[in-house]
């Protein structure tokens, strides 16, 4: 999997951040703040819904960042999430927010077994690698035979989205469309993610982004981190990227 300095910053300093924040405002912070940058209560539940997850589900979690999303799906769902990331903090924070265990792995690599889980989930990862071909495969070996795959991906909607965020790589909805197909998924449905959220989830990410500004404010990293929001958020106010959730199913 690709990555360099700032991507190293974005998931795995600002993961040591984000559960040092929580920790000091409560724990009813920690899902809110570890979804940040990855989805909104309604495009989880809209992915939950269509994957069909329900309790005992053993849900991947590929780039799983420091567990938001699967402990989110753990509490409503009852699934049983098996979470995978490349960074050690975010492995850590996992354990400290969520008492989730993690596997500290490349997506590329993972030492599990084949058809180990009953549906995966990988959200806003896919743009942010350049094998995507070998990550959808690796996905597609440990589910169970016509498992769901559900994804959050940034799709690019021109030519060549700028400023781009170092480390991304967005693809076009050709591009998806033909890397799942060839990774052997079909896509079951596709929307545009909604974009609203409860006040209540915004107002607590928020307060846990304020705190890690208060903290860390004038940390080189931080800065880093924080011109990499800037550039995403710049590629979406003018149009050229959109977030796109993918039910597929393995065949």
């Amino acid at each position: 999997m690709s990555g360099g300095s700032a991507m190293d910053v974005e998931f795995d300093d600002l993961a040591g951040w984000t559960a040092e924040a929580v920790e000091r405002l409560g724990l009813d912070h920690a899902i809110p703040a570890g979804c940040r940058g990855s989805a909104s209560p309604t495009a989880l539940a809209w992915l939950a819904e269509a994957c069909q997850l329900s309790s005992g589900t053993r849900l991947l979690d590929l780039g799983a960042g420091v567990g938001g999303p699967a402990a989110w799906a753990r509490r409503r769902y009852g699934v049983r999430p098996v979470l995978v990331d490349p960074m050690p903090g975010a492995c850590r924070a996992a354990g400290r927010l969520f008492g989730l265990s993690a596997v500290l792995a490349d997506g590329l690599a993972i030492p599990l077994r084949n058809m180990c889980v009953d549906a995966a989930w990988s959200l806003g990862v896919l743009c942010t690698v350049d094998e995507k071909y070998e990550l959808l495969r690796e996905m597609h070996r440990l589910l169970i035979p016509g498992g769901p795959l559900g994804l959050l991906v940034l799709v690019a909607q021109t030519a060549d989205p700028t400023p781009a965020p170092e480390g991304n790589s967005f693809p076009s909805q050709q591009e998806l469309v033909a890397v799942l197909t060839t990774a052997q998924f079909s896509i079951v449905e596709q929307i545009t993610a909604p974009e609203d959220v409860p006040s209540s989830w915004t107002e607590r990410a928020e307060r846990v982004d304020q705190v890690i500004r208060e903290a860390h404010g004038d940390d080189p990293r931080f800065q880093e981190a924080a011109e990499q929001n800037r550039r995403m958020s710049e590629l979406f106010k003018t149009g050229q990227v959109s977030t796109q959730l993918i039910h597929a199913r393995a065949w």
